[in-house]
């Protein structure tokens, strides 16, 4: 993480709804003023008082957030809370372990775990010092609950399917048995909130009874979220005693800062030359990874997922020669330079710089190369300049969600490329049900980023949820089982490495080449100064709680 980089760019066109972003700041924070809690008293006016505009003389953050990051179904581990799409440390709630700033792992509730040789058996000892926030002790029945309510809930969004159960063999002591040796469990459980069994209902979203290091003070749906500190925590007692979440689109976010009423506000790398008198601009490094699927197989099949038909295949990219050269032939720097202001740095996989990250999916960008590729595959360039074979062109649709105008301007930036390869990419914009109907027939700009190997997983296993291209190889699967059957999580970095590219087979650009991925999107924020956000680990896709997984660690200078 890199703080206080600056840019010397112009203001976008977009800092001309300046004036009407901060009506619509003040409308949203106003309200924000006159809420009370669920009794109608006693609640603190958080956008009024004196800490809320980040005096420095309190022990009090307000920070805004996307509208996206208000959980819908509330403050629950058991739907999405924490360990949802996009993963991040649950606050409310304890886990059995975290990770670091390096992604190193790190005991929680757990003493200590292990597992078993045939990977089937992980045994957790938790501590037995640990209460809810009412009163009552955490055990490892809570665990148990936790778990087994996850792997039995159609609502859920964290995905525990290798877990077949989970058992307390007493108060302190839990084991996980588990359908297939699947190491990558333990990045989820770094993020799964433990509930109480004794509490949990069908209002606990709203009404969360936790042990981590804050409790849900208010929550004013469509407005806020406000979190304290838990007098009653376990560890290290938190430094920010207060938090003050608000969710607002990205004009009101800035708006919000012009006017001082927010002390962080995440923002765009097209307004991040514009950072109000009082803030600098917070520069996060991710994992948010933008990348194109790539369709690797013939047209004419169909995907078959939740009931549903989709087509699958295309006529161009199907070809490995087409994919190749798109590799190679895309300049992702320019891309970062011309989209991104520079704000991003190239990705040539969807987990650069992770330990288990293969330096084989790097492919320096070579025009000369690529055009070669095409000559020999027999693409032909025509007389409109597109290149074509067989009586095919080398011609595609490439879709994005019509909401995101980072997406809209990469696939465009994309496109003027692949022309000069004489590769026609049509850019269609389209609602997320449009862009799915196509997700396994054309090329797609996605975004995807977690802090776990199970992303590299998803994408490329045969059977994976987000295997687009339709990829499918027994060797790769093969490496991919290997590294997560390792009992130690760190003896399987190899193994992810080899089903990338094992010198022979595998998904990296010299191989099966089925995505082009195009950048690594840095988080920004325009921090108040004064405030220190400590060490922030790699944030992963989208923009909102993970900036806070350290908050009891933050502090006023």
């Amino acid at each position: 993480m890199t703080a206080g980089r600056q840019a010397g760019r112009a203001v976008s066109r977009r800092s001309f709804v300046k004036a009407a972003g901060a009506g619509a700041a003040a409308l949203a924070l106003g309200s924000i003023a006159g809420c009370a809690g669920s009794d109608g008293e006693g609640q603190q006016d958080a956008a009024s008082s004196p800490a809320a505009v980040g005096d420095g003389a309190s022990s009090q953050v307000v920070v805004s957030m996307t509208v996206s990051s208000e959980p819908a179904a509330g403050f629950d581990p058991l739907r999405s809370w924490g360990c949802g799409e996009h993963v991040h440390e649950p606050l409310i709630q304890s886990t059995l372990i975290t990770t670091d700033a390096n992604l190193a792992f790190q005991n929680d509730l757990a003493r200590s775990y292990e597992c078993s040789e045939d990977g089937m058996t992980w045994t957790f000892v938790i501590r037995d010092d640990v209460r809810f926030t009412d009163g009552e002790p955490l055990t490892a029945s809570d665990v148990a609950f936790t778990i087994n309510g996850i792997v039995n809930a159609e609502a859920s969004e964290a995905d525990l399917s290798m877990v077949r159960e989970a058992v307390a063999l007493d108060d302190t002591t839990v084991e996980i048995r588990m359908a297939k040796p699947f190491n990558a469990l333990l990045y989820t459980l770094a993020v799964v909130g433990i509930v109480p069994e004794h509490a949990y209902g069908e209002d606990y979203g709203a009404h969360p009874v936790g042990s981590g290091r804050y409790v849900l003070e208010q929550w004013d749906r469509g407005q806020q979220a406000i979190l304290r500190a838990n007098p009653d925590y376990y560890g290290e007692a938190p430094l920010m005693e207060r938090v003050v979440v608000v969710f607002m689109e990205e004009d009101a976010s800035l708006a919000a800062a012009q006017s001082g009423q927010v002390d962080v506000a995440y923002t765009a790398a097209s307004l991040a030359a514009s950072a109000p008198a009082g803030y600098d601009l917070l520069n996060c490094a991710s994992v948010d990874s933008r990348g194109i699927s790539l369709p690797a197989v013939e047209p004419g099949g169909v995907k078959e997922e939740a009931g549903v038909s989709y087509p699958a295949g295309n006529a161009v990219t199907s070809d490995v020669a087409v994919r190749r050269a798109l590799n190679y032939g895309i300049d992702r720097q320019a891309l970062v330079d011309a989209v991104l202001y520079g704000y991003g740095t190239v990705a040539y996989s969807v987990s650069d710089g992770t330990p288990w990250a293969s330096d084989d999916m790097h492919c320096a960008y070579d025009f000369d190369a690529a055009c070669a590729l095409l000559d020999e595959a027999g693409w032909e360039q025509g007389a409109d300049g597109v290149r074509e074979k067989d009586g095919q062109r080398a011609a595609f649709d490439l879709w994005y969600p019509s909401s995101d105008s980072v997406r809209q301007a990469m696939a465009a930036e994309f496109s003027n490329q692949a022309q000069r390869l004489g590769i026609e990419v049509s850019v269609r914009g389209g609602s997320w049900d449009e862009v799915y109907a196509r997700q396994y027939a054309d090329p797609v700009v996605w975004g995807w980023g977690n802090n776990s190997p199970i992303e590299v997983y998803n994408l490329n296993y045969s059977q994976g949820v987000g295997n687009y291209a339709g990829y499918e190889n027994a060797t790769t699967d093969a490496h991919f089982d290997e590294a997560l059957a390792q009992p130690r999580v760190e003896d399987s970095y190899e193994y992810w490495k080899l089903a990338q590219w094992d010198g022979s087979e595998g998904f990296a650009p010299q191989g099966a080449a089925t995505w082009v991925w195009i950048a690594n999107i840095d988080h920004l924020y325009f921090c108040r100064s004064g405030l220190d956000v400590a060490d922030q680990k790699p944030h992963p896709h989208g923009h909102g709680w993970s900036l806070v997984n350290n908050v009891d660690r933050w502090s006023w200078a």
